[in-house]
C-alpha cells in the first residue's frame, strides 16, 4: 500500500508537469500568432464623426460597431433596442452612435449598405441616417419573417437596387451618392479602427460613462445586460 501510493504521487506530479508544460507552450504559441479574443472589461473607443441616436449631451453613451447585413445586429434591432430607447434614450439619459464594422467576407451587401446610409445622412442628417438604419432592418427582417417585429432566423440577401428603393420610399435619391462610392472610406475607417480595437464581430458594444471608461459587450445581449452596465454608468 505504501509503494502504491508513493508511485501515484510520482505519476501525479509526472503528469501534472506534463500539463504545465502544455499550457505554456500554447499560450506562447497563441501569443506569436497573434491569436486574441475580443476586448472585455474596461475598453476605449472613439466616437468618429458618426451618427448619433438621442442627446448629445448624453451622460452615458453608447458606441455600436455593426453591420447591415448580420443577422445577430437585426436580433439587437428588434429584440434589445426598443427598450434602450424608451427607457434611456428618449429620456435623455444615453445616446448612441452608431459605427460600421462590414464582415464583407459573410455579408456581401454590408459594405454598400453602410454606404447608402452616409448617403442618406448627407441629405437629411442624423435623423435620417437612423430612419433608413431602421428601414434597412425592418425591410430584412420581413423577408426574413414576414413581419418587421418577427423572429430573426437568418441572414437576407438583398440588392444595390434594394437600397436605392429603400431610400426613395423614404423620400432620398442616393443613387449618385452610392454609384460613386463616395463614403466607401468612410465606412472603411470605421472598420479599421474596430480591427485596430481588437473586435472580431457583430454586433459589439461599448458603453461609456462621463468618467471617459468604456465597458464592453459582445453579441445580441438581452436588455437585462444592457441595464446592468447603463445603470451603473449612471450612478
Amino acid at each position: 500500500m505504501e509503494e502504491e501510493i508513493t508511485i501515484s504521487k510520482k505519476n501525479l506530479w509526472m503528469y501534472s508537469t506534463f500539463i504545465l508544460i502544455a499550457v505554456v507552450v500554447i499560450a506562447g504559441v497563441m501569443i506569436l500568432s497573434g491569436n486574441k479574443s475580443p476586448p472585455t472589461g474596461l475598453v476605449t473607443a472613439s466616437i468618429d464623426d458618426d451618427a448619433v441616436l438621442g442627446d448629445a449631451n448624453a451622460q452615458v453613451t453608447i458606441i455600436e460597431f455593426s453591420d447591415y447585413q448580420c443577422s445577430f445586429c437585426r436580433k439587437f434591432w428588434v429584440e434589445t433596442l426598443p427598450s434602450i430607447e424608451s427607457q434611456y434614450i428618449d429620456t435623455g439619459k444615453v445616446k448612441l452612435v452608431f459605427r460600421d464594422f462590414p464582415l464583407t467576407s459573410i455579408h456581401p451587401m454590408s459594405q454598400a449598405s453602410a454606404e447608402a446610409a452616409e448617403s442618406v445622412r448627407e441629405l437629411g442628417g442624423d435623423e435620417a441616417y437612423f430612419e433608413f438604419h431602421d428601414k434597412m432592418f425592418s425591410e430584412q427582417n420581413i423577408l426574413d419573417s414576414g413581419s418587421v417585429n418577427g423572429a430573426v432566423t437568418k441572414t437576407i440577401q438583398y440588392t444595390i437596387d434594394d437600397l436605392k428603393r429603400w431610400a426613395s420610399e423614404l423620400g432620398y435619391d442616393i443613387s449618385a451618392s452610392l454609384d460613386s462610392g463616395k463614403y466607401r472610406n468612410e465606412v472603411l475607417n470605421d472598420a479599421s479602427d474596430a480591427q485596430k480595437a481588437g473586435i472580431k464581430g457583430t454586433p459589439y458594444f461599448i458603453i461609456i460613462g462621463s468618467d471617459g471608461e468604456g465597458t464592453a459587450l459582445n453579441g445580441a445581449q438581452p436588455f437585462s445586460a444592457f441595464k446592468q452596465v447603463i445603470d451603473s454608468k449612471l450612478g
